[in-house]
């Protein structure tokens, strides 16, 4: 199955240039497009000074434009989006295609002092749920957000439900490079699928920090090996989901036989 990662910087309410990654995507085969986080909205220390109206203004827009492409181009966008509803609003992850849209409401938020997620979105902190899971083109697929990674009982519902890729948006930033690959390699590895994050890129200056977005869009195979991944530049990932290279590595680790034993 062919896939294609997007690394782009925050974009405005014009789809000429989602159109036009989508048209070179459909024509190479591609079936499912990930989006990186803060890319439909702005980065989210604009967010928070940004009227809720605005917000839901362009997120209705930036939702219509993703049907309308995946439509158009036979595609399966999972991209962030804030949603709004009676003035308060909920960071997601949207799995839109020309007949459905599904909503995925992100669990864990950051919540440190220079970048409280938590604090201003509305979503709810409840018990842990499985994050989305849907199947496309023979493949089970995961959908979590960046921060969601290192939680533990999120991957619980990846070994249970058998998933082979789990797709990753995210905005990563300052000096966390190599412990962001350290981490989506430990987690392909250990539970033998495929990762693909998608980072965005760009840059946003306030009176105290640099947010300097560097990209480093990747894929890793279930072995835990980066097999192929971007610069800090805009740019298209196409890469293709193997079955068999899935099949070796589970069977070879044995990581799943080994726990089924003990249950």
């Amino acid at each position: 199955m062919r896939i294609a990662i997007l690394q782009l910087p925050s974009i405005g309410m014009g789809s000429s240039k989602l159109e036009s990654y989508a048209r070179v995507a459909h024509q190479k085969g591609v079936k499912l497009m990930l989006l990186g986080e803060y890319l439909l909205n702005p980065f989210f220390k604009e967010l928070v000074h940004t009227p809720v109206s605005m917000i839901a203004e362009q997120s209705a827009h930036q939702v219509e434009t993703l049907k309308m492409l995946a439509s158009k181009y036979d595609l399966t966008f999972v991209a962030p989006i804030v949603t709004v509803k009676k003035k308060e609003c909920t960071k997601t992850i949207a799995k839109i295609n020309g007949r459905s849209i599904s909503y995925y409401p992100q669990q864990f938020l950051i919540n440190y002092p220079h970048w409280n997620e938590e604090k201003f979105f509305n979503n709810p902190i409840e018990p842990v749920k499985p994050p989305m899971i849907f199947a496309l083109e023979g493949f089970k697929f995961a959908v979590m957000a960046g921060f969601e990674l290192h939680f533990d009982p999120l991957w619980d519902a990846v070994s249970s439900k058998a998933v082979d890729a789990v797709l990753v948006p995210s905005a990563s930033t300052f000096e966390s490079h190599n412990r962001w690959r350290e981490l989506i390699k430990m987690r392909a590895f250990t539970h033998n699928c495929y990762i693909l994050r998608a980072n965005r890129i760009g840059e946003y200056f306030d009176d105290k920090h640099a947010w300097k977005f560097y990209g480093d869009s990747m894929v890793v195979s279930p072995d835990g090996e980066i097999e192929a991944d971007l610069g800090n530049t805009e740019e298209l990932l196409i890469v293709d989901l193997d079955r068999k290279s899935l099949s070796e590595s589970r069977k070879g680790w044995g990581f799943k036989e080994a726990l089924r034993k003990r249950r």
